[in-house]
């Protein structure tokens, strides 16, 4: 057994016994035990108590072996069954089951000192209600308060109590006893209404738990102390279903909530031990509260955080019990707090259930990580998530969907707020997403490659100097926004690729807060063209690779060389190519028009729903007319007059086909040199590109239009009629 004499400078460490054992037998025999377990007898006969206590621990016991599981693959810290799941999902989901679980103790001490008065009136019927309960709330918190190890001492006093207790009822053993039934005739209260009343008497499992930031070795103390403690109190209440069933008749039990009083050899005996489990269990849940409040507090997940995860030298969190001493003294003045029992009861059941969803994560994603030393077959999480969730609607429907809620809303609190608390470990968050992206990605990877209907613009922006986006970056995110992504490419051919590492991050993070998935990397090369062709090559076949290269022409033509070979390797890898050539004064104005331009190649087919090189063009277009709010209107030059009727007719067609918002088509008889000087001005104009470009050709575009211009080359990869 642990002793907790320790230097007065040091946090005082517990073992097996003292610091689980003791304490999660202690919250396991209570209440229900003394006062309900004769009713339920009563109701459902022999072998219906055997069953739901049956039921009821195996509940528990598979949740404990889970919790048992992922404790022996970690080093877990202050907080319990908080720190085993923020662990494991992060803090987000840890704080939002840490918060009830921490309310659900707190207001737990509440009801557990009203049991305590109701025993103390049996003795003293004349005593002031108000004056008991806050008389022994003032105790309670006075040993919690001033030393952890005395609050473990009197544990021992308090089992020799209850020890008392038991061996007076045993020992009141009827010389005669009556012949019991296996089966209630006529049955009572149905069988889960009895399940319901009596469950939360399995529940308490992580008394000992809530101590793991205080144990000596809690890898080990943890899943012993409590698997031995389930095992004692499924025992006993084995054996005193027996005994009761055996000593009266179903109606004397299911008539009489006090009979185990009545009935046993000494009275007073059985009366002080459930005075004796009632304060028990007050204690460890003053005591398990204040431990999640000091590590949530640590972690960043409550307001003044500083303050609430501060501890004594010994490890007392005396700031955090002052709070939990505050919360408890508020609904000692509510007097009634029965009809929230159930909604307590739901949130202890959602964190067991949340154990054992971590278990079922951590076991299918076979993670190196995940070496526990006590390996569980993957049907004990499974039997106890299905219990979890089976025992609470069985119990309380309303309440069940009510803490859900709750729950559900702390976690978007939580993730709204962006924690960013000192935590010393990782989570299997990422892992998760990269597994179900994997499989997803697997999937994707084995169906046909031209995916139209899942299209979405994803660039690849090569830069050989950070600035050269800074200039352009609201304009990607409008052509990306809200589900495309960007990778940045940085372009090292100068041996200055710590330059690129210190401002590329920068640059991404700024379009992840515009809400646009970013990556970057950097690439040493000796020419531009061979490091975009490489990136190119190498991202084909990656998961979730970009699909359109975003290329800004160059003021100088010396690397029109360059360009041309990219345009023709991102065309042999199935890649799309947008050439951005911005105005120098003009810019991109103020986003309201667009001018989309249907020639060349495109108005050469009669077939309106089959235009070559032009669908990038055209989603573009409508990407940017939907983030910038902006008008389109198609222009189409047609040098042949008879065919201007035919080419509207198309048009009108290919806008109807593919929900172009375009308000205006402009067919034009002439040609296209005098189209770029005729047309309506707007703040972009959009082109298709042609396979190898004439870049004397494109800057002539640009001041003829003296607009800023877009050339798109498709990927054959995109649809505009999907």
């Amino acid at each position: 057994m642990a002793s907790s004499d320790q230097p007065g400078n040091e946090i005082i460490r517990f073992g097996m016994v003292k610091g689980v054992f003791v304490p999660t037998l202690l919250t396991i025999l209570g209440v229900i035990m003394y006062l309900r377990l004769g009713w339920v007898v009563g109701n459902t006969g022999l072998l219906g108590a055997w069953t739901i206590i049956l039921i009821a621990f195996a509940i528990t016991t598979t949740t404990a072996l889970s919790m048992s599981s992922i404790i022996s693959n970690i080093r877990i810290g202050p907080g319990g069954a908080y720190s085993i799941i923020s662990r494991s999902m992060g803090l987000e989901i840890g704080g939002s089951i840490g918060v009830p679980l921490y309310l659900s103790l707190a207001l737990s001490v509440a009801l557990y000192v009203f049991g305590f008065r109701a025993g103390l009136l049996f003795l003293y019927p004349g005593l002031s209600s108000l004056l008991i309960d806050f008389a022994v709330f003032a105790v309670l918190f006075a040993i919690v308060f001033i030393s952890t190890s005395v609050t473990f001492k009197i544990q021992y006093l308090i089992l020799a109590v209850l020890i008392g207790s038991l061996v007076s009822i045993f020992a009141a053993f009827p010389p005669s006893p009556p012949a019991y039934e296996f089966v209630a005739s006529p049955p009572g209260s149905s069988f889960w209404t009895v399940f319901a009343v009596f469950f939360p008497a399995a529940t308490g499992i992580m008394a000992g738990a809530n101590m793991s930031g205080e144990l000596k070795n809690p890898r080990r103390a943890i899943p012993l102390g409590t698997l031995l403690a389930i095992a004692a109190g499924m025992a006993i209440y084995i054996t005193l279903a027996w005994w009761l069933a055996a000593s009266a008749s179903p109606s004397e039990l299911v008539g009489n909530y006090d009979f185990l009083l009545s009935a046993s050899r000494w009275n007073y005996a059985v009366l002080a031990g459930l005075l004796a489990a009632t304060f028990s269990s007050a204690l460890n849940s003053l005591v398990g509260a204040s431990r999640i409040l000091q590590a949530m507090g640590e972690h960043g997940i409550m307001p003044r955080n500083e303050w609430f995860s501060e501890r004594t030298a010994t490890g007392i969190p005396r700031n955090a019990i002052l709070v939990t001493g505050g919360t408890v003294a508020a609904a000692l003045m509510l007097r009634d707090l029965n009809i929230i029992a159930p909604l307590i009861t739901m949130f202890f059941l959602i964190t067991y259930g949340m154990i054992n969803i971590v278990i079922l994560i951590e076991q299918n994603l076979q993670l190196v990580s995940f070496r526990p030393v006590l390996r569980i077959p993957r049907a004990v999480p499974v039997i106890g998530t299905i219990g979890c969730i089976f025992a609470m609607f069985v119990i309380n429907p309303v309440f069940s969907l009510v803490a859900l809620f709750f729950v559900a809303l702390l976690y978007y609190i939580l993730m709204y707020r962006q924690l960013t608390g000192p935590v010393p470990y990782g989570d299997v968050r990422s892992s998760l997403f990269v597994a179900l992206s994997e499989w997803a990605a697997k999937k994707s990877m084995a169906l046909p490659r031209a995916q139209e209907k899942a299209w979405k613009p994803n660039l690849l922006i090569p830069l050989l100097e950070p600035a050269e986006l800074r200039g352009m970056s609201e304009f990607v995110r409008d052509i990306t926004y809200p589900s495309g992504s960007v990778r940045i490419l940085g372009i090292d051919m100068e041996d200055d690729r710590t330059y690129l590492e210190s401002r590329l991050p920068a640059l991404s993070r700024e379009f992840e807060e515009d809400g646009i998935y970013t990556k970057w990397t950097v690439i040493d090369t000796d020419t531009y063209a061979d490091g975009v062709v490489s990136s190119i090559q190498a991202l084909k076949d990656s998961f979730f690779p970009p699909n359109i290269v975003f290329l800004r022409l160059p003021e100088d033509p010396a690397w029109e060389d360059d360009l041309r070979q990219i345009i023709a390797k991102a065309a042999g890898n199935q890649m799309a190519v947008i050439l951005y050539a911005p105005h120098r004064t003009a810019g991109l104005g103020r986003r309201r028009k667009i001018n989309l331009w249907i020639a060349g190649q495109c108005l050469e087919q009669t077939d309106a729903l089959n235009l070559p090189n032009c669908d990038l063009a055209i989603l573009t277009a409508y990407k940017l007319a939907i983030n910038w709010e902006a008008t389109i209107r198609i222009v189409a030059p047609v040098a042949d007059p008879d065919r201007v009727a035919e080419v509207r007719e198309n048009l009108e067609k290919l806008v109807e086909q593919a929900r172009i918002p375009a308000r205006d088509i402009a067919v034009r008889n002439m040609t296209f040199e005098e189209a770029l000087g005729a047309a309506s001005p707007a703040d972009l104009e959009i082109f298709s590109l042609p396979p190898d470009p004439d870049f004397d050709e494109i800057r002539g575009t640009i001041a003829k239009t003296r607009t800023s211009c877009l050339f798109c080359k498709d990927s054959e990869q995109e649809s505009a009629l999907i």
